[in-house]
């Protein structure tokens, strides 16, 4: 995993007088859609000698409360783009603001932004009564530069990419179309491994468990191939999402990933889980000896998956 280079300020940041390149959004998911508006962001930092910043948001926007990347795993992110800083705003705090008096106190007072960047969409201040127009018009009031990027639409599509249709997906499983959405990142759950009931290992399968984290989305249920990242290293892998309907059914749905030839103790390390491919939905069986047998079949599925979409498949 990287190292995170991208500093992280909530509400608040310290006051720069070189001024600052603005990215608005939510960001949920950074898409293919996002990734331009970030680009340019970090590029026009660069070119002007000024801080590149992403501003974000964290609460219930839209009546979401659960998101497809967590604050920590949009922070990751960032820093691979070159972000210099991501700004969490807490959007119940500032969801009344007339959208003028946003962007006065945060854009010009706070940030002293002197380029702002946002997707067509962008609405901002209360009741979203803020647009892009409104951005140019305070732009050109403020001498601050603004650039509005155009809806990007999914390649053979005429429907633009959007958090919303990622969402889509993932309730279907569909995690290869997401994996388009997102320009080739895979949708993932990221975490520290933790001790489950261990029983994998009795059947001759241990996996690395990872809980679900309340703001995080849940894909459909079910067995996925998958790809684990441990430190600098990666992995192939067969992962389950569900509530183990079959032993507990439990309340919160965990992650649980089978590595191929892997057997080290990672418990208390960080890993990442990227799911590559829906193979079944999770199913409650009669008895552990089913359980087993379906297993088995899920790792056949999983290899059979990676040896055929890996880097030496086609070689």
């Amino acid at each position: 995993m990287l190292e995170r280079t991208t500093k992280v300020y909530l509400d608040t940041v310290p006051f720069e007088a070189c001024g600052r390149a603005v990215a608005l959004g939510l960001f949920d998911g950074i898409h293919d859609g996002h990734a331009p508006i970030i680009q340019k962001t970090v590029k026009a930092a660069k070119q002007n000698g000024l801080l590149s910043t992403v501003m974000t948001f964290c609460g219930s926007i839209k009546g979401e409360k659960k998101y497809i990347t967590t604050l920590e795993e949009r922070l990751d992110i960032l820093t691979s783009f070159g972000v210099d800083e991501m700004l969490v705003l807490d959007f119940d705090s500032i969801k009344d603001k007339p959208h003028r008096l946003f962007c006065e106190e945060i854009l010009r007072n706070k940030l002293n932004a002197k380029a702002l960047f946002a997707g067509d969409d962008f609405r901002y201040g209360r009741e979203a009564a803020g647009t892009a127009e409104d951005l140019k018009e305070f732009g050109k009031d403020n001498d601050i530069a603004v650039k509005i990027f155009k809806a990007k639409l999914y390649p053979g599509t005429d429907r633009r990419i959007s958090s919303s249709w990622i969402r889509e997906a993932l309730t279907n499983g569909d995690v290869e179309l997401v994996t388009g959405l997102m320009g080739g990142r895979s949708f993932s759950y990221s975490g520290i491994v933790t001790h489950g009931k261990q029983l994998g290992r009795t059947m001759g399968f241990p996996t690395a468990n990872l809980i679900v984290p309340d703001e995080k989305v849940t894909v459909r249920r079910g067995v996925y191939a998958s790809r684990v990242t441990l430190g600098h290293d990666i992995y192939n892998g067969v992962t389950n999402v569900g509530r183990r309907p079959t032993f507990d059914d439990s309340d919160a749905d965990t992650v649980e990933t089978y590595i191929f030839d892997f057997d080290d103790d990672i418990y208390g390390a960080r890993i990442k889980v990227e799911l590559l491919s829906f193979l079944r939905p999770e199913t409650k069986f009669e008895s552990k000896e089913e359980l087993a047998s379906a297993v088995a079949g899920d790792k056949i599925k999983a290899k059979t998956y990676h040896d055929k979409s890996g880097i030496m498949s086609e070689v």
